[in-house]
């Protein structure tokens, strides 16, 4: 793609009113900024709208009812589900994650079974696992930082019940052959769980053509507010797992003596949910949607080509991640600490992550204790990359 074509697009930029003039945000990978759309929808269901759901017999909370009830259908068409009832809203992607890992694990792992993760997994996808009692095999990583199929499939056995992996690396950027993973996983049937985090703000999704079991997502990353978050599952699975948590609206009928529970998704949202959080995701996804994932895609492969080929020009720079990562460069500067380069170029007004990014395990494999991280989203473009650059020599400068 050329850059003349994927330069910053203004009418992108002017979506996103807490990113003034001259600030280069680069950690969408932490959490993205939001557009004005879904600001709005957020500030109209607090101001005008809001009420409660599923418990109300008055015509609003009817009305945000429905609009609740709209979101679901809205995120099972976003990542093709089946059916809405296939999704479950939950605080993000780690509640979605320990949510499988108390409910399914603690009812499918017994004494011997066995969780296969890899190398590069985020924190959110080790230590549930750790809680649930799991026994825990790591696959490697390629030379180019993708996660080792081959090595997977060489080492997955009978006594994997569970398989659970990035879909993309928030370090890396490195994209996992999905359905590859699928077919190694279900050879032995194993499940497969797919962390989709940094895979849903910038590639098409569809968990039909993957072939996962279980998917999970944080809307905040998509653009979305904070606090929501989806588990996708298959309807046969979620069918036959237990509850995670007690309280309102999970229930079908309470005695003192015994409790039965609610079909899926509403047996695992205990409690009141986050009504105007899934009202801003449901705007969140429309507006990524009007952009198109393709088109966003694109726009993040330029930014990252262009700016590892000029870091690739810096002979104290270590490159981290396959040369196609989508939408993240993470890299090191020789004698200098990631948190010293964060700082330095926050100076300069370039926001960027510095740090082990919840992946400590991945970054003792790498040899380092942290990376400074540059993420991409649709409100970026070449001045940005253009403004690391700047903020890159001048740490050189600095540090002599």
């Amino acid at each position: 793609m050329d850059m003349a074509t994927s330069t910053r697009p203004l009418d992108w930029l002017a979506d996103f009113p807490a990113i003034p003039q001259g600030w280069a945000y680069l950690d969408s990978a932490a959490t993205a900024q939001k557009p004005k759309r879904v600001i709005d929808a957020i500030t109209r269901g607090y101001a005008e709208t809001y009420a409660t759901v599923h418990r109300g017999v008055y015509q609003r909370s009817a009305d945000m009812t429905v609009a609740f009830e709209a979101s679901r259908r809205r995120v099972a068409t976003f990542i093709g589900a089946t059916a809405p009832e296939e999704i479950v809203f939950v605080r993000g992607a780690t509640e979605g994650i320990n949510l499988v890992a108390q409910s399914w694990g603690k009812a499918n792992l017994g004494p011997g079974d066995r969780v296969l993760l890899s190398t590069l997994e985020h924190h959110s996808n080790i230590v549930p696992w750790q809680l649930a009692g799991a026994g825990i095999d790591v696959v490697p990583l390629t030379s180019d930082h993708r996660i080792d199929l081959d090595a997977m499939a060489a080492m997955i056995r009978p006594e994997h019940k569970l398989v659970a992996l990035g879909h993309v690396s928030n370090v890396l950027g490195s994209v996992l052959d999905a359905r590859r993973a699928a077919d190694i996983a279900h050879s032995v049937g194993a499940k497969l769980l797919l962390d989709g985090c940094q895979a849903v703000p910038r590639m098409k999704v569809d968990v039909a053509d993957l072939d996962c079991d279980f998917y999970v997502f944080s809307g905040h990353k998509l653009y979305g507010p904070t606090g929501i978050g989806v588990l996708w599952a298959r309807g046969e699975i979620l069918d036959v797992m237990p509850p995670w948590q007690g309280g309102g609206a999970m229930i079908d009928r309470v005695t003192f003596e015994k409790t039965t529970f609610a079909p899926p998704p509403a047996r695992f949202e205990a409690g009141t949910p986050h009504v105007v959080g899934v009202i801003g995701l449901h705007a969140a996804i429309d507006y990524v949607d009007g952009i198109g994932l393709d088109r966003i895609a694109a726009h993040e492969a330029a930014l990252v080509r262009e700016t590892r080929e000029a870091l690739r020009g810096v002979n104290s720079i270590r490159l981290f991640g396959p040369e196609d990562s989508a939408g993240i460069v993470s890299f090191a500067l020789e004698g200098v600490h990631p948190h010293d380069i964060g700082t330095i170029l926050d100076e300069g007004q370039v926001a960027i992550r510095a740090g082990h990014h919840c992946a400590q395990p991945l970054m003792a494999y790498l040899g380092v204790d942290a990376t400074a991280r540059a993420s991409f989203g649709v409100y970026n473009g070449r001045q940005d990359v253009e403004a690391l650059l700047r903020g890159i020599d001048r740490v050189k400068r600095v540090f002599g």
